[in-house]
């Protein structure tokens, strides 16, 4: 009878565990943001010659990161992180827009814009945005990263990553040393 009892009760225990632990928000990686509305901006889609608003990618998710086409090192990384994380997506990857904002203003053309996406096979929801120095100000402020010509004449960037959920609230930051598979997770996440 003692065994019996002892029996249920490790089994109640068991079974609260396992819902305790269904019911437990996921985590997502990197800082977390909370829900405050991400900055909202128009500028031009280098890929398709159009303006974008970031607010019409809603119900979307958004992938937000700032780039630049001659970039030696972070910045094809990320571009190739961005595509392996569509290609593991699969289906999912139509919930999700991947946005670049350029650091770069006066390179950024939109010739050399469609050679990076051609080598980097990015295509179907992929915007590479960008704009003049004063188009693009504003935006590297709002998002509090660096853009433009540094001290010493390069390119200054950050390796800032914004997840933005599909009600447009930024969600998490990350940096391009985030893996594709924790990029996969937290977007699986948000499109949930």
């Amino acid at each position: 009878m003692l065994a019996a009892m002892a029996l249920r009760r490790l089994s109640l225990v068991m079974l609260l565990a396992i819902v305790v632990g269904a019911c437990a928000p996921e985590t997502l990686t990197g800082t977390d943001l909370g829900m405050s509305p991400a900055p909202d901006f128009t500028l031009t889609d280098g890929v398709s010659g159009s303006t974008l608003r970031l607010s019409s990618l809603r119900p979307s998710s958004v992938v937000l990161a700032f780039l630049y086409t001659q970039c030696p090192d972070t910045c094809p990384l990320t571009a190739e992180k961005f595509r392996q994380t569509q290609e593991k997506l699969g289906a999912d990857a139509s919930k999700v827009a991947f946005v670049a904002v350029s650091v770069d203003p006066l390179n950024d053309t939109p010739a050399n814009v469609h050679a990076f996406t051609k080598e980097h096979r990015l295509s179907t929801g992929w915007h590479y945005l960008i704009g003049s120095q004063g188009e693009l100000q504003p935006v590297w402020a709002r998002y509090a990263v660096r853009g433009g010509l540094d001290a010493t004449g390069h390119v200054a960037h950050s390796d800032a990553i914004y997840l933005i959920d599909g009600k447009g609230n930024e969600r998490t930051l990350i940096h391009s040393d985030a893996s594709v598979d924790d990029m996969t997770k937290d977007l699986r996440i948000l499109t949930r």
